[in-house]
C-alpha cells in the first residue's frame, strides 16, 4: 500500500479532471466556446507523452553506459506508452480542430510536426524488431532513441513557433487566441495542472504494468 499512493493519486486526479473539466464554468474565448474543455485532455496527454519519452531517453543513455537488458526494456516500454499518448494527443487534437478550424486535419505546422515526430518514434520499433541480436539491438536502438528525442523536441516545440500557425503558440496565431499559460483562466488552471499530473502518472502506471509482463516473459525465456 505504501508504494501505491501515486496510483491512487492518479485515479483521484483523473476523476477530478473528468468531473471538474465538464462542469466548471469556462471563459468564452474566440471561436472555442465549450470545446475549450478539451484543454484538460489534449494538452495534458502531450505533457505526459513528453515525460514518458524523456524517461525512455534517460534509460537509453543508461544502457549505453551500462548495457543491461533491464535498461533496454525500460527504455522501450516507456517509448511505447509515449507513442500511445502521442496518438491520443493527435486524435483529440483532430477532434478539436474539426470544431474550431472546420476540419480535423488542416496541414497545420503543429499537426505535421507532431505526426512526423511520432513516425520517427514508430521507426524506433521497426529498427528494434529488425535485429535478432540482443546486444546489437540494444546499442543501436539506444543511439537511435537519443537522436529521435532531440529531433522530436524541435519538431513539436520549436519549428511550429517559427511559421504561421492556427495552433496556440505558433507565429501569427489567429485560430485560438488567449490560451497561453499567462492568459489561462484561473479556474481552468485549477483543473489543467492536476490533469497534467494525472495523465502523466497514468502513463507511468501503464508502463510499470507492461514492464512486469515483459520481465516475466524474459525470465521465462531465460529459464526455458
Amino acid at each position: 500500500m505504501r508504494h501505491s499512493w501515486w496510483k491512487i493519486l492518479s485515479i483521484l486526479l483523473l476523476l477530478y479532471t473528468f468531473t471538474a473539466g465538464f462542469f466548471i464554468r469556462v471563459p468564452d474565448i474566440g471561436n472555442l466556446q465549450q470545446t475549450i474543455r478539451n484543454l484538460f485532455f489534449h494538452v495534458p496527454m502531450w505533457f505526459g507523452q513528453l515525460c514518458l519519452i524523456t524517461i525512455s531517453l534517460i534509460y537509453s543513455v543508461r544502457y549505453l553506459r551500462r548495457p543491461t537488458i533491464v535498461n533496454d526494456i525500460i527504455a522501450s516500454e516507456f517509448a511505447k506508452t509515449g507513442i500511445v499518448f502521442g496518438c491520443l494527443g493527435l486524435i483529440t487534437g483532430a477532434i478539436w480542430a474539426n470544431y474550431t478550424w472546420g476540419a480535423p486535419w488542416s496541414n497545420d505546422p503543429k499537426q505535421l510536426g507532431a505526426a512526423i515526430a511520432l513516425l520517427i518514434y514508430f521507426a524506433y520499433f521497426v529498427l528494434r524488431n529488425s535485429m535478432a541480436d540482443i546486444d546489437k539491438r540494444g546499442r543501436i536502438a539506444a543511439v537511435y532513441n537519443i537522436f529521435a528525442y532531440f529531433i522530436y523536441i524541435p519538431m513539436i516545440m520549436v519549428m511550429p513557433r517559427l511559421v504561421e500557425s492556427l495552433h496556440p503558440g505558433g507565429k501569427g496565431v489567429e485560430g485560438n487566441p488567449g490560451l497561453s499559460g499567462k492568459d489561462l483562466d484561473p479556474a481552468m488552471r485549477m483543473v489543467f495542472w492536476p490533469a497534467v499530473l494525472g495523465w502523466t502518472l497514468l502513463g507511468v502506471w501503464i508502463t510499470t504494468l507492461r514492464l512486469r509482463l515483459k520481465m516475466l516473459e524474459e525470465s521465462k525465456s531465460i529459464n526455458a
